[in-house]
């Protein structure tokens, strides 16, 4: 153990989309008392970044490359400091960690991951939206669109998005006439709704409604071009909200769970 109690050992931690509150009890106490912070400098909150300890060592990573970052890391155990690498967001999701843990596997250091809140669902309570409703779609798809960086061919944007349900692109703002065209391409109506959220619960949060049609040109007029989540799909209709029309069973005191016996409709 450190002298502030973490193992010496990489903690790699999701900071949550941007809002300091949102980054897990955890996830604080690992920054707070880590001898070695590393964290995305562009894309972590400056607030979070503040609490850590004094005399901790704290470095941005955006200026490094993989084998730097994981020199420091690995050097840095190794002296039995605890390292707190801090991702944006949840890093399972295009966190680039897996590079990550496998040099530190090959260096014989340990690591552990802590997860954090992803931008999509600080995206959907920023919209006040479930991505998921009765009876209307059941399934999110998270993906991204294929730019410079490509995607299996079973997983070209067309093809998921024949299932018609909710689909979440992370990183595609900047391809937003490809997106759109896919989407029509998988049979999607042009007037599906879109909704998109720049830089989600930060103070400069941005937020855009658009449809599928409307997607390029509205992300045009609006410059979004990157740090955007784009959310698109029926359960983002804001006139989901003005109807009764879509709910659960869960709470539906005509069915039967196991917390509680339905009563008949007619009774």
């Amino acid at each position: 153990m450190t002298a502030a109690g973490l193992e010496p050992k990489v903690y790699i931690v999701g900071a949550g989309p941007g809002d300091p509150e949102l980054i897990t009890l955890k996830g604080s106490r690992i920054l707070r008392s880590a001898d070695v912070v590393l964290y995305a400098d562009s894309l972590v909150s400056g607030e979070l970044i503040a609490s850590v300890k004094p005399g901790a060592e704290v470095l941005q990573s955006s200026g490094m490359a993989l084998e730097q970052q994981v020199e420091i890391m690995t050097a840095a155990v190794k002296a039995g400091k605890s390292v707190a690498r801090i991702h944006t967001g949840d890093p399972s999701m295009y966190g680039a960690i897996l590079e990550q843990m496998s040099l530190l596997k090959l260096s014989g250091v340990s690591y552990e991951i802590v997860p954090g809140v992803s931008s999509v669902f600080a995206s959907a309570a920023a919209l006040g939206a479930e991505l998921t409703v009765p009876e209307l779609t059941q399934t999110v798809i998270l993906t991204r669109a294929e730019g410079r960086t490509p995607v299996p061919e079973r997983e070209q944007l067309r093809q998921l998005a024949a299932h018609h349900c909710t689909v979440a692109l992370f990183l595609s703002a900047s391809l937003a006439e490809h997106t759109a065209s896919e989407f029509l391409a998988a049979g999607w109506s042009p007037d599906t709704p879109i909704a998109v959220v720049k830089r989600a619960t930060w103070p400069d949060q941005q937020i855009l409604r658009t449809t599928v049609a409307r997607l390029a040109a509205d992300l045009r007029e609006a410059g979004i071009t990157m740090h955007a989540m784009i959310l698109a799909g029926w359960a983002l209709d804001p006139a989901l909200t003005d109807r009764d029309q879509h709910r659960s069973k869960l709470y539906d005191k005509t069915f039967t769970h196991g917390c509680r016996e339905g009563i008949d409709a007619d009774g």
